[in-house]
């Protein structure tokens, strides 16, 4: 972390960021650097203009109030629906539309091509359908074994 600072929440639910210095910043807003390869590393607090005016290496390395009030913040920047199961698809080549089961409901994508399928650390997948809404498959191994063979037929 480069600079100390404090946050809290104003009354009407924005961020408040006061710096070492006293300086004192209304409405900032978190941004990850990297949502999905190291979310809970390199955070930045920027102004309501854009400016850079603190920069997090690791969020563990918070106070807990803190960590909290930030992730509460970056939740609604950051929707990536985690897919639970996958019920069918339409053809096993592209493009084809899937019927899925996620986080937040049921739902379909459309599978433009193979390459919508990227593999990220952790062996998770992040697909994207035709509209460019990104969905996550956290683990491979936790979903049911036809969802997991449907998949791998994909991969």
């Amino acid at each position: 972390m480069n600079a100390q600072f404090t946050l809290e929440r104003s009354p009407r639910g924005r961020l408040i960021l006061t710096l070492a210095d006293g300086s004192c910043h209304h409405d900032v807003l978190p941004v990850r650097a990297f949502p999905l390869t190291a979310p809970d590393e390199f955070v930045a607090l920027v102004s309501a203009l854009g400016q850079e005016l603190v920069s997090i290496d690791r969020l563990d390395e918070l106070p807990a109030a803190t960590q909290q009030l930030l992730l509460e913040a970056l939740a609604p920047r950051e929707f990536v629906p985690r897919i639970l199961g996958i019920e069918k698809v339409s053809t096993f080549s592209t493009p084809s539309v899937w019927t899925l089961q996620t986080d937040r409901g049921p739902t379909q994508l459309t599978l433009k091509a193979e390459e919508d399928i990227r593999r990220l650390p952790g062996g998770r997948l992040l697909i994207t359908d035709n509209h460019g809404l990104q969905f996550m498959v956290e683990d491979q191994a936790a979903l049911d074994p036809r969802s997991r063979r449907t998949l791998e037929r994909f991969l």
